[in-house]
């Protein structure tokens, strides 16, 4: 019987320079969606799930510390809201730590690639299966229900191995991903035998490109330290899962009920804080309308 996975990996190592200037000074896991920093999403969906440690693989001291201020309790700030009344807002500095979760740090020294920066989790990780996500991608289920880390769980209760969210994609915006080879699908799930990193336009395996989150198996931190650089010069967490396909370990992609907020650029960030503002605001969805009606005008 499977056990379901305790521990999720976020690397947020890197310099963030496709944010910049916003992230001269701060990492762009503190930018802010709508009313939250962006990796407050993603530690969110971990709790809805039961995570038990959350893994940040960081690349300096100043952004290990962002991560453990944030993630921290803070006595002063908490006391000072409660003597005020504000508790309306002591609730949300209290529900930014999940209870029972633990925070945990490893140090990618050099930015050799997503995958090289899973494996510097390896020793906290032990003999568990985990989950990866990226720090720069939200995902929200605008018609209710599940999040995103609860699709991918359900999926790998019943096929186990390796989980990818995927997304089908036109050709000329497949070659930016990893790419499931020898795809079959079968509703939202897709069957596949292996995983190509960005491949040639004239080498498309199939259209369904794989965006994390992933579930994957322990046996991914043995194989990890055998990938070759890829095309990009850097060990990737892709090329790790196709070589595990090739040995048996089963691939299997899930087309989730989610929405994408894409925060990895300033454009795509507005763009993502607008979409997520408005669906959650009423106000907001108002004011907006009027401003547009002015532009129009």
């Amino acid at each position: 019987m499977l056990k379901k996975p305790e521990v999720c990996i976020i690397p947020v190592a890197g310099l963030s320079t496709r944010n910049l200037p916003s992230t001269k000074a701060l990492h762009k896991g503190f930018l802010t969606l709508h009313n939250k920093p962006i990796i407050q999403y993603a530690v969110d969906a971990c709790a809805e799930i039961g995570i038990k440690e959350v893994i940040f693989i960081y690349s300096d001291q100043s952004c290990k510390h962002l991560f453990e201020k944030h993630f921290a309790p803070y006595p002063w700030l908490e006391n000072h809201l409660r003597e005020k009344g504000k508790l309306d807002l002591l609730q949300k500095i209290e529900e930014i730590i999940p209870k029972g979760m633990k925070f945990s740090f490893a140090e990618q020294k050099e930015p050799k690639g997503n995958g090289h920066a899973v494996l510097m989790a390896k020793e906290l990780v032990g003999d568990r299966d985990f989950i990866v996500m990226w720090a720069d991608d939200v995902y929200v289920n605008v018609h209710g229900g599940k999040g995103i880390l609860a699709q991918l769980l359900d999926a790998y209760e019943q096929y186990g191995g390796m989980i990818d969210h995927v997304q089908i994609f036109p050709d000329d915006d497949i070659v930016r991903y990893g790419v499931l080879e020898g795809a079959v699908q079968e509703g939202n799930i897709i069957h596949a035998t292996g995983k190509i990193e960005k491949p040639a336009r004239d080498k498309i395996p199939s259209n369904f490109g794989s965006l994390g989150p992933y579930i994957l198996p322990n046996e991914i931190m043995n194989i990890l330290p055998e990938v070759q650089k890829g095309n990009n010069g850097e060990i990737n967490l892709a090329d790790a899962m196709g070589l595990a396909a090739q040995r048996g370990i089963k691939l299997t992609g899930v087309i989730c009920d989610v929405e994408r907020f894409d925060c990895g650029t300033n454009q795509e960030l507005e763009k993502s804080n607008l979409r997520l503002s408005l669906m959650e605001d009423p106000e907001l969805r108002e004011y907006c309308c009027e401003i547009l009606k002015r532009f129009s005008a």
